[in-house]
């Protein structure tokens, strides 16, 4: 598996005290969500952004990347593809943790669609949980044959999670947010939620906006909203 990179921002405060890891959907690339750093530097002036671009070419769109291939013609491929991409994000993660001397507890990932996939299923699975995992349109991912008893195996604490999905989303369909939501309670891992009306495969401004607050909430952040 290739090694991952991709832009960054810089805290505007000039000191990393957080640092917020995006994870983009198949086909794009780390350049399509870095953007909603800037939509909360404003929010969060100590968060160090980073947006890696996937590991593999897109098979499907010649400028995209994946973090794995999708054909959704095997349920086996969900599974297979968490795994196989985790240790390389897992790797990543800590060489930024580094770069910025940060504690693995000021880390925040954020995902979109297969991004928020690897989201879930990197950070639920690191041995330290992260401050927030935010999770736009996208799917918790459970081990082949196994129900969500198997992530209440490795459960050490749970993390603050929040999943934002279109009650319109044609991709990924909002029954998987259904399934993610339920499963996750199941597991005895709460989670906060937020369902857009009318939106489809994507981020609206009222998601952005709770996705946003949920992060300064999250690294224990006075509420933007009050000030």
């Amino acid at each position: 598996m290739a090694s991952i990179d991709g832009p960054r921002l810089s805290p505007r405060s000039g000191v990393a005290k957080q640092l917020v890891v995006f994870l983009h959907g198949l086909g794009a690339d780390g350049n399509d969500l870095i953007e909603l750093g800037e939509q909360w530097r404003a929010w969060l002036p100590d968060a160090a952004f980073v947006a890696p671009h996937a590991p593999d070419p897109c098979s499907n769109v010649p400028m995209g990347r994946e973090w794995f291939p999708l054909t959704l013609t095997d349920p086996r491929e969900f599974w297979r593809g968490v795994t196989y991409a985790g240790p390389g994000l897992d790797a990543f993660i800590d060489q930024e943790l580094a770069r910025h001397d940060l504690p693995p507890s000021r880390l925040a990932l954020v995902g979109f669609s297969q991004g928020a996939m690897m989201a879930l299923h990197v950070g639920l699975r690191r041995p330290t949980p992260p401050a927030a995992i935010l999770g736009y349109s996208g799917l918790l991912v459970l081990e082949d044959g196994e129900g969500p008893e198997g992530l209440m195996a490795l459960r050490r604490t749970a993390p603050p999670i929040l999943l934002i999905h279109g009650d319109r989303d044609d991709v990924v369909p909002v029954e998987m947010f259904f399934f993610s939501k339920e499963a996750l309670g199941a597991a005895e891992i709460p989670c906060q939620w937020h369902i857009s009306p009318g939106l489809g495969h994507g981020i609206d401004g009222e998601g952005l906006r709770q996705g946003g607050l949920f992060l300064t909430q999250s690294f224990g952040l006075p509420s933007p909203e009050k000030t």
